[in-house]
């Protein structure tokens, strides 16, 4: 049991898993940020984005932006930080976040995959891993994703697990304006093809930090 909770939560499946970001995992995934994540266009992040940046601002940056996260922690505004462990490498990050989640029960995820771990289907695993944790863990009642509308990876990836469609919007990235695409996934969706096979393991710990 980690003596921050949130950071002793693990989401287990048969083929990754989910591990609280400390700053001893932080360290293990390090290279892969200077390595660089970001590849050829479409650009897959909206602005702000510290992986845009050039190494080692890129890495500072990254570090910052986790810790700053981690300490901002009430029932209207958290945000779980977790690194992606597949045959114990580090291969990327996702996170999972809450916004007025005591009142709306409403999360959203964030992930990024390093070049050499996509295309065969861990993107989607890590996604069902950290859904199982938002609504067997912590009873959300919906969640929400977005990508531009040419990250075609990432709303595959909605699509393969029960989104659907909700509206677009704008962003910028690098300073240039795009599409995104929207998606929500309810709490009785999810059920319909809940997971066995996925292990949760300190969310009772954690559950009172979040405010739950």
């Amino acid at each position: 049991m980690h003596a921050y909770p949130p950071l002793g939560v693990e989401v287990r499946t048969p083929r990754l898993v989910l591990a609280g970001a400390t700053d001893e995992r932080l360290a293990q995934l390090l290279p892969v940020v200077r390595a660089g994540v970001v590849g050829p266009e479409p650009l897959p992040f909206d602005d702000p984005m510290s992986l845009y940046a050039d190494s080692p601002e890129r890495e500072w940056r990254w570090l910052r932006g986790i810790w700053a996260g981690r300490a901002q922690v009430d029932p209207d505004r958290w945000r779980l930080y977790f690194v992606v462990l597949v045959d114990d490498e580090p291969v990327g990050m996702q996170d999972l976040v809450g916004t007025g989640f005591s009142r709306f029960g409403s999360v959203t995820t964030f992930s990024w995959l390093a070049p050499g771990a996509r295309g065969n289907g861990i993107g989607s695993e890590m996604r069902a891993a950290v859904l199982h944790l938002a609504f067997d863990g912590f009873g959300a009642r919906e969640a929400t994703s977005e990508a531009f509308v040419d990250n075609h990876a990432s709303n595959r990836v909605s699509e393969r697990l029960g989104y659907e469609p909700n509206g677009s919007d704008w962003a910028t990235r690098r300073g240039d304006a795009a599409m995104l695409r929207r998606w929500r996934l309810t709490r009785e969706r999810w059920a319909e093809s809940r997971r066995a096979d996925i292990e949760l393991a300190g969310v009772e710990e954690c559950r009172p930090v979040l405010g739950l």
